[in-house]
């Protein structure tokens, strides 16, 4: 049921998932104004709560599901879950946008939109390239989500999409209120939007497995040699960012001529790598429900 979920819901968010409705930013807004207004907002702003708080729409889920008891209901649910947590038509959007400029060679607008895609998405590393930019968004809403989905069902990407979202700027245009030890820092809540540290770590560790094993994937269907030496670095690394291990993986799985970085041919080659990792993931997924080891 869980290779099913998958398929469906990839099948058609490629197809006919377009609206804010079936995105969940626009559901993480909503918990978050809900949270303001209800007696969540004691939860949300205790720097202890807080973990509480992320794990709450999850844990709400999981136990509608046992009540329900249905195996078909739960696969038309996870599947409808699954196809909201992958939802990121507006970085869709943003690339198609990105390879008409480039189209016209139009290289203003071109920059101009991957500035956008990359504020939207809270990446602040500038030598990052266009096609790593991507390679990272991927992950981020495909990879990692079927990485939770597969372990912990419906409840792991809710939970995994949340935490995404309370991680890009985009997610803070009303910012939940802190907690009395972080509003101390006011020109931090000035000058950016404020996303407490909880949730930063949690994504730190929500990320860690699923990227190692989005670089095997890279690897694999890449350059292998390059590629798991780059990886190998990473293995036993407690402490570098996510995005710094797969867009450094995914440079030595794809290697390029350096005149072609932050053009259309970088970013259509770092884009179908990332696709074929999926692909991948998805016969993982396969073996493993084929053996047992996932239902």
């Amino acid at each position: 049921m869980t290779l099913i979920s998958m398929l469906i819901a990839l099948i058609i968010e490629r197809l006919a998932v377009r609206s804010e409705a079936w995105q969940f930013l626009f559901y993480a807004k909503k918990y978050l104004s809900l949270s303001h207004s209800s007696g969540l907002s004691k939860i949300s702003e205790d720097s202890k709560g807080q973990y509480l708080w992320v794990l709450l729409p999850g844990i709400l889920y999981a136990a509608l599901l046992w009540f329900i008891g249905s195996s078909l209901v739960t696969l038309v649910l996870n599947t409808l879950v699954l196809l909201v947590c992958i939802g990121c038509w507006h970085y869709r959007q943003l690339y198609k946008q990105y390879l008409n400029a480039s189209e016209r060679a139009d290289n203003e607008a071109a920059f101009l939109t991957m500035q956008q895609l990359s504020a939207d998405a809270g990446l602040t590393d500038t030598d990052l390239s266009y096609g790593q930019r991507l390679v990272w968004l991927n992950f981020r809403y495909y990879a990692a989500v079927l990485f939770w989905f597969a372990i912990l069902g419906g409840a792991g990407a809710i939970t995994y999409a949340l935490l995404r979202q309370l991680n890009e700027p985009a997610s803070w245009e009303q910012p939940m209120k802190l907690s009395e030890e972080q509003s101390d820092n006011a020109e931090f809540v000035a000058e950016a939007p404020a996303i407490p540290a909880v949730f930063q770590q949690l994504m730190f560790w929500a990320d860690w497995v699923p990227a190692r094993l989005f670089g095997v994937g890279l690897a694999l269907v890449g350059h292998f040699s390059r590629a798991s030496a780059a990886l190998l670095t990473f293995l036993g690394d407690f402490s570098s960012p996510s995005a710094t291990v797969i867009t450094t993986v995914a440079k030595a799985a794809e290697p390029l001529p350096d005149d072609s970085y932050n053009c259309a041919e970088e970013t259509a080659c770092m884009v179908q790598l990332a696709k074929r990792n999926v692909l991948f993931f998805l016969a993982l997924v396969a073996v493993l429900t084929l053996s047992g080891w996932l239902g």
